[in-house]
């Protein structure tokens, strides 16, 4: 991660995933995954668009998808909105969100689809703690879990504006549609895709 003036922020270097999951019936079982870059990954199936067609169960595989984390789950959740179509039970096909109105549009020179969307009761972020979409089941969730993310807002968002870069599938934009803070989210611009980059940014730090 750098400024936009080219300053070194951070450098992520993150070993594979180790820890364990737990089923509804509260067996434990250990999980271990390497990256998906690693050799002996299997390539995703695509649609003819370039973006992923079906995506592996995270807790299944044996290879970690997530992108490496910058600060908190929320850039990983940007950088991979899963979050936005599939819900709790991808078994079930229960959507995470209610979609509305989609158009194409231009965001920072680039194509991107952008429509209005509803958390669901399944919407199921990557971390409750930093969701794309704030949610008041979530919230009620993570007070009553104690893992110390304790804030019930006493009005949500009726909707939320929400963009994805076609190219990539990257969520840049979020805009929160009514409740305390209308218009609150995020933006990013893409600059540049498949570009590239001087060895000089991989240094060690």
């Amino acid at each position: 991660m750098e400024t936009v003036d080219g300053d070194l922020l951070q450098v992520i270097r993150e070993s594979p995933v180790k820890g364990e999951f737990v089923t509804s019936d509260g067996d434990r079982h250990p999980l271990v995954q390497r990256w998906w870059t690693d050799a002996g990954a299997p390539e995703p199936r695509l649609r003819a668009d370039g973006l992923v067609a079906a995506r592996a169960n995270r807790f299944a595989s044996e290879f970690c998808y997530d992108a490496p984390m910058y600060l908190d789950y929320f850039w990983v959740a940007m950088l991979d909105p899963v979050e936005l179509a599939d819900g709790r039970s991808p078994d079930a096909d229960l959507p995470g969100t209610e979609i509305d109105t989609v158009i194409e549009v231009d965001h920072g020179g680039r194509p991107a689809w952008e429509a209005v969307l509803r958390p669901t009761p399944a919407y199921e972020p990557r971390c409750t703690c930093c969701t794309l979409l704030r949610a008041r089941e979530v919230d009620l969730a993570e007070a009553e879990s104690g893992a110390g993310y304790d804030v019930v807002l006493d009005e949500y968002p009726d909707a939320y504006r929400v963009r994805l870069d076609t190219g990539t599938g990257v969520c840049v934009l979020t805009e929160a549609i009514g409740g305390r803070t209308p218009g609150s989210g995020h933006e990013l611009r893409i600059e540049a895709v498949d570009t590239p980059m001087p060895d000089k940014l991989f240094a060690a730090w």
